[in-house]
């Protein structure tokens, strides 16, 4: 989880979960799909596990963080929505094994007045009990779709197009 940040970056994609734990993983998933792409030079991608307040100090780095992270919602399995949250409360329910975690972060970062603003893609997962590095296939299925999101989002970002060339 160690990323040699460079103060003129502008985005991180930072992919949360716990990859053992199956669909839990996604955000991880999701971030390692991104270390092999060609990306802005003002874009850095972070596997963050389940780093909670270890990764409060990338916050403080990026103008714009954009989280990935799976819930439990009870929404139909593969659902991907879009949150900015600003608040604890903005969270969903249910996020996942580590929601605690990511919902103090953003607590933190109120404290610390901080100007990062959150981007948060959450996919919606059935269970945490599985164990695995495989995804089910409803999650698999949608990380297409959720890639191309979250490349409309740099893209808007950054005032850029295309971010990936065909």
């Amino acid at each position: 989880m160690q990323l040699q940040t460079d103060p003129s970056k502008n985005i991180l994609i930072l992919g949360i979960g716990n990859y053992l734990m199956a669909d839990e993983g996604v955000g991880v998933h999701m971030a390692r799909m991104f270390e092999t792409e060609q990306l802005p030079e003002d874009v850095d991608v972070l596997d963050g596990g389940t780093g909670g307040f270890h990764l409060l100090e990338y916050f403080e780095q990026y103008r714009h963080v954009i989280l990935v992270d799976a819930t439990l919602d009870g929404l139909e399995p593969g659902t991907i929505r879009l949150i900015k949250p600003k608040f604890y409360s903005d969270f969903p329910a249910a996020m996942s094994t580590h929601d605690i975690g990511l919902k103090d972060l953003v607590g933190a970062l109120q404290l610390l007045n901080s100007t990062t603003e959150i981007h948060l893609f959450v996919v919606s997962i059935k269970s945490i009990q599985e164990q695995g590095i495989e995804l089910t296939a409803p999650i698999t299925n949608i990380l297409p779709e959720l890639k191309k999101k979250v490349i409309s989002l740099i893209e808007l970002l950054t005032l850029k197009q295309p971010v990936l060339s065909a």
